[in-house]
């Protein structure tokens, strides 16, 4: 009995897995669908397969499957969000959800002085992807987002021609509450609104006031 090499062994074992995450991509989707309703309202813009930065509103660790989910599936392949090292890959599952479904770009929240946590996203961005942020940079659990971090400042900078897409993700909080481990159908929706960009000589500050306050003004579209 002749045994199987071990490079198609590999080769079987990496196609499987690919087959098993597009089929969890699909049952999540599904998932997604039937406890919130998935609405994605495109306001400001059309959906595009063009490069952009989505920036939205974080209150929940499902604002990443809420957000993709709402994208057209011609467009998921090439948007990442942008996710903690430390929280998605503490566990196997963890890990291989969001680097093999998602194919998310982690950051380290515990880098050293001299590392650049905007590395991998310009690599991302110079590689021709578009990215999903969450300029706050931890989880709100109030009314209004937190400050914005200046993270999606120094990237408009990096690359002025991108368009900055705000959107306001609504209620998905309430389906999985905290410390709940058993989600509650909740309608959800994901509101997305009119691109903006950097201005001639506009200040950090000003801009991220500007970029939080048009993620705001989707509240109630």
């Amino acid at each position: 009995m002749t045994s199987t090499p071990p490079a198609t062994t590999a080769a079987l074992k990496k196609l499987l897995l690919r087959w098993a995450a597009v089929a969890v991509g699909y049952f999540l989707l599904g998932l997604i669908r039937v406890l919130t309703g998935s609405q994605a309202r495109w306001y400001g813009c059309p959906p595009k397969a063009e490069q952009r930065i989505y920036f939205a509103n974080h209150q929940s660790h499902a604002d990443l499957v809420m957000i993709w989910a709402a994208l057209p599936r011609e467009l998921r392949h090439s948007v990442r969000a942008v996710a903690a090292r430390d929280y998605w890959t503490k566990s196997s599952f963890k890990h291989w959800l969001t680097s093999a479904v998602f194919n998310v770009i982690y950051v380290s929240r515990d880098r050293s002085a001299d590392e650049d946590p905007l590395e991998p996203l310009i690599d991302a961005m110079n590689a021709g992807d578009s990215l999903i942020l969450f300029p706050e940079g931890t989880r709100g659990f109030a009314d209004e987002p937190q400050a914005f971090k200046a993270g999606l400042y120094n990237l408009a900078q990096k690359f002025p021609q991108v368009e900055l897409v705000p959107a306001w993700i609504a209620n998905v909080q309430r389906v999985m509450p905290k410390g709940e481990v058993v989600p509650v159908p909740v309608l959800c929706s994901v509101t997305f609104g009119a691109p903006i960009h950097l201005l001639p000589g506009e200040e950090r500050h000003d801009f991220l006031q500007r970029a939080r306050a048009a993620v705001m003004a989707l509240r109630h579209v």
